[in-house]
């Protein structure tokens, strides 16, 4: 079983090299617009069927590709950011550029075809 740590807005597993980042209101300006390389926003909820199937796809991601941070936003607790992205069905992944929004992809997708969408 895979074991979870949270510590400082960070959940990482704790065998791995890697964190994908919980996002909020009051870290998003620091870890998402400041950022220094491109950011893949993963906006889901605990209730969504989908987001839970897409949870590990996007480890996966966050693993294979670091020159981009990964980060998670619960919509359910940061509808401002939800609004923000003008959020209409989830999971809905977003690559941020400069602060801007360079990308989407909504649904469920395979890794490969998540690549070719954001970072193809």
């Amino acid at each position: 079983a895979k074991l979870f740590a949270e510590a400082d807005g960070i959940t990482e597993l704790n065998d791995k090299h890697w964190a994908i980042i919980k996002i909020i209101r009051d870290n998003f300006e620091e870890k998402v617009l400041k950022a220094d390389k491109p950011v893949i926003l993963d906006l889901w909820a605990s209730w969504c069927g989908p987001c839970k199937m897409l949870a590990p796809v996007v480890e996966e991601l966050s693993e294979a590709h670091p020159e981009v941070l990964v980060g998670k936003v619960n919509v359910d607790e940061e509808p401002e950011l939800a609004d923000r992205f003008g959020v209409t069905a989830i999971p809905m992944l977003v690559l941020v550029k400069n602060g801007e929004v360079a990308k989407t992809a909504v649904g469920y997708q395979s890794r490969q075809q998540l690549e070719e969408a954001l970072l193809g």
